[in-house]
C-alpha cells in the first residue's frame, strides 16, 4: 500500500510539473511533459525504481482498458473508415518506416561519429 502511495505521490508531481512546464513553455502536452519528467526522475534516481515497479507493472497491465473508449469512438465513424482506411493504413505504415530509418540513419550517422572521436 505503501507503495502504491509512494507511485501516485510521484506521478501526481510530474503531472503538476509537467503543467508548468506546458504553461510556461507550451508546445507539447502537460502529461507528455510530466512523463519526461518521471523518466529523469527514475534516471537520477530521485525516485526510488524499486518502489514504483509494481504499480508501474499493474498500470500496464490494465492498460487496454484504457483503449476501448478509443475503439468504440473508431466505430461511430465507420463510414469515414470505410470510405479512406486503406489511406489511413498506407500513411501509418509509409510514417512509421520514414521516422524508423531516420532515426536509424540519424543514429549510425552519431555512432560512427563517437567512434571516430576515439
Amino acid at each position: 500500500m505503501l507503495n502504491l502511495l509512494y507511485t501516485l505521490l510521484f506521478i501526481a508531481t510530474c503531472l503538476i510539473i509537467g503543467y508548468v512546464i506546458n504553461h510556461i513553455f507550451g508546445g507539447l502536452p502537460a502529461s507528455l511533459y510530466g512523463m519526461m519528467a518521471f523518466t529523469l526522475m527514475l534516471h537520477f534516481r530521485l525516485c526510488d525504481a524499486t518502489r514504483v515497479k509494481t504499480s508501474i507493472a499493474w498500470g500496464i497491465k490494465n492498460m487496454g482498458v484504457c483503449f476501448v473508449p478509443a475503439g468504440v469512438g473508431i466505430i461511430n465513424h465507420f463510414q469515414l473508415i470505410k470510405t479512406h482506411g486503406l489511406m489511413l493504413v498506407a500513411i501509418t505504415f509509409i510514417g512509421t518506416l520514414l521516422v524508423l530509418t531516420f532515426v536509424g540513419l540519424l543514429f549510425q550517422r552519431l555512432e560512427n561519429k563517437a567512434n571516430s572521436l576515439d
